[in-house]
């Protein structure tokens, strides 16, 4: 049985300035999110005619990190609010701001990306979808570090367990419990990025990228939501059994898989 280290949730001060671990996370995602962009360009320009549509100039791929960036932390805000607390930003509005105190949704950031992402590939006319062709294969690397930020602050943690490797948080109690923010770091940072790469590295229809990702976040979010622990305030929302990561992931994959479907049943769109 392991034991959650004690971690302190701010990394360092600076006189009156508080520099949180999550917010370096985010800092971390974005940064690597960068680096990934401009390699992924860099390949798009000597790989042939059918890589045209990922080619970025440095200052457009500058603009997609931001525009992904803003999309990513207001959308998950708003989904977190949305989806799992708004009776608490009901009771103190000033919630929305604190974004270092945790509490941000997946599923919300990823329609605020691609709500950003629209209204970034009307700016540099291209085509929506080529541009979430492009950027989905460099999504897993910041939702790993995202799920690191969440162990580093002891927060959604899994289900009671009996397994070796089962770890007491004694924030919350003496239980030994499922470290799900790891099990999730390492697929949705490690598993999903190594598909992700390797499936965008060879000329793909139009879709299939984005469709994959969408399949492939779907599929394993709804796998690790066995071993995490349901929010206490929301506890199983349907059939007594399913929680409101399972639900708002089951249209993630619908969606997946039907732009897997148009992409390879049209091809010739790409």
């Amino acid at each position: 049985m392991l034991t959650y280290p004690d971690i302190d949730p701010v990394a360092f001060s600076l006189g009156p300035l508080t520099v949180h671990w999550y917010g370096i996370m985010y800092i971390v995602a974005f940064t690597g999110a960068w680096y990934l962009a401009r390699l992924r360009a860099r390949r798009a320009s000597t790989g042939g005619p059918a890589f045209e549509k990922f080619r970025f100039t440095d200052e457009q791929l500058a603009d997609l990190v931001f525009y992904g960036a803003l999309g990513a932390v207001l959308g998950g805000r708003f989904g977190s609010v949305m989806f799992y607390n708004f009776d608490r930003f009901l009771a103190d509005p000033l919630w929305l701001l604190r974004v270092w105190e945790g509490g941000m949704s997946f599923h919300g950031g990823f329609l605020g990306v691609m709500l950003a992402f629209y209204f970034y590939s009307r700016r540099i006319n291209k085509n929506y979808f080529d541009v979430l062709d492009f950027i989905a294969p460099l999504a897993p690397f910041g939702l790993g570090v995202g799920r690191l930020g969440n162990f580093i602050g002891g927060e959604l943690w899994g289900r009671p367990t009996d397994v070796p490797w089962g770890m007491v948080f004694p924030h919350v109690d003496q239980v030994a419990r499922h470290a799900s923010q790891l099990y999730q770091a390492v697929l949705e940072g490690v598993v999903l990025f190594a598909l992700m790469w390797w499936f965008s590295s060879k000329p793909r229809p139009r879709y299939a990228v984005s469709g994959l990702f969408a399949v492939g976040y779907g599929v394993q979010r709804f796998f690790v939501e066995f071993y995490r622990e349901p929010d206490s305030w929301l506890g199983f929302v349907a059939l007594d059994w399913l929680t409101m990561g399972q639900i708002l992931s089951v249209p993630m994959i619908i969606a997946g898989v039907v732009l897997l479907v148009v992409a390879y049943r049209k091809p010739a769109q790409a």
